[in-house]
Order: structure tokens, then C-alpha cells, then sequence
């Protein structure tokens, strides 16, 4: 087999970003599956895109854009763009964080799909440095075992979707 040549800065950005829809994907199903198993009924797009009706109820994702929007207009957001900035920013996040895994792996002679859970377990563990600092999540000790498990297997599968499609584009399909 011929030596693979490493990917150009464009294709490997290109390849992250579209390995990290598939990643976010596979991060908000076993978020779903977790959801289902706790009782909700609503199907998969309801529960995706259901509606954010206060900067209260808005995610993480949401409230890290709010404070970022905010801070650099110097204007309160309305409450209508809690759901449109918080599901935007929960995709570009999935995707930004993938861009940045496409570049590292993309500069490897031959990237690895393996190399992917590695990858959601650091964006995992970011999460629960960066946010308690903001004031968004609890220090980790502070969570239980079960809600740990939970986000770390929903990092886990983003990672694989992640390093599975990136592989797979690399390598041409």
C-alpha cells in the first residue's frame, strides 16, 4: 500500500466540519435515548429542535453564546433568541470542536477512526473544566456517577461519529 500524503489545511478543516455534523448527531441520540428512557415521548426532531422559550431554559450551548453576544454588543438578548442561538450554537460547537480534530488528524499520514472517542473523551473532560469556571456546570466531583456516564458515553459517541466519518473522508470513501 502506498504512503498516504497528509490531507491539505482546507480539506482537513472541510472533513472535521462535516465528521462533526455526523458526531453531533451521534451525541444527540444517546442524549435521546436517555431522554426516552426517562419517559419523554416526543420524536427524535421534536425533541431536537423543541422550542427554548426563555434564556432561562436555554442550554449550555445557548447560555455560553448569550454571555459571548452580549459581552461583545453590549445589548441584552431578547428571550425570542433563546431557541434559534442555542440550537445554532449547540451545531457549530459539535462542528468548531470536529474542525479542529480534522486538522490534527488530518495532519497524520493516516488518520485513525480510533483516534475519535479519545477525542469526545477530551472535549468531555474540556467541558467540565471550562464551564464551572463560568459558572455552568457544578465542579465534576459535585455530579453523580450516573450523569457523568451518561455525558461522558454521549462525548464517547460523538468522538466515534467524529473519527468514523473523518476516516472515511480522508480516505476518499
Amino acid at each position: 500500500m502506498a504512503a498516504r500524503h497528509c490531507l491539505s489545511a482546507l480539506a482537513a478543516v472541510a472533513g472535521g466540519l462535516l465528521a462533526g455534523v455526523v458526531g453531533t448527531v451521534c451525541l444527540d441520540a444517546v442524549q435521546y435515548m436517555k431522554y426516552r428512557r426517562g419517559g419523554g415521548q416526543e420524536s427524535p426532531l421534536t425533541w431536537e429542535f423543541a422550542p427554548v422559550e426563555t434564556w432561562a431554559q436555554a442550554p449550555d450551548p445557548g447560555q455560553v453564546a448569550k454571555r459571548v453576544i452580549e459581552g461583545f454588543t453590549q445589548r441584552k438578548l431578547p428571550d425570542r433568541l433563546a431557541w434559534p442561538v442555542s440550537t445554532a450554537m449547540h451545531w457549530a460547537y459539535g462542528t468548531s470542536a470536529a474542525a479542529l480534530y480534522g486538522v490534527v488528524a488530518g495532519s497524520l499520514r493516516s488518520p485513525r477512526a480510533a483516534y475519535g472517542p479519545p477525542f469526545g473523551a477530551a472535549v468531555w473532560a474540556a467541558s467540565y473544566v471550562i464551564l464551572p469556571e463560568g459558572g455552568l456546570y457544578k465542579p465534576i466531583w459535585e455530579y453523580d456517577a450516573p450523569t457523568l456516564a451518561w455525558d461522558l458515553a454521549g462525548h464517547l459517541a460523538y468522538g466515534t461519529g467524529t473519527g468514523v466519518t473523518f476516516r472515511l473522508l480522508a480516505s476518499g470513501l
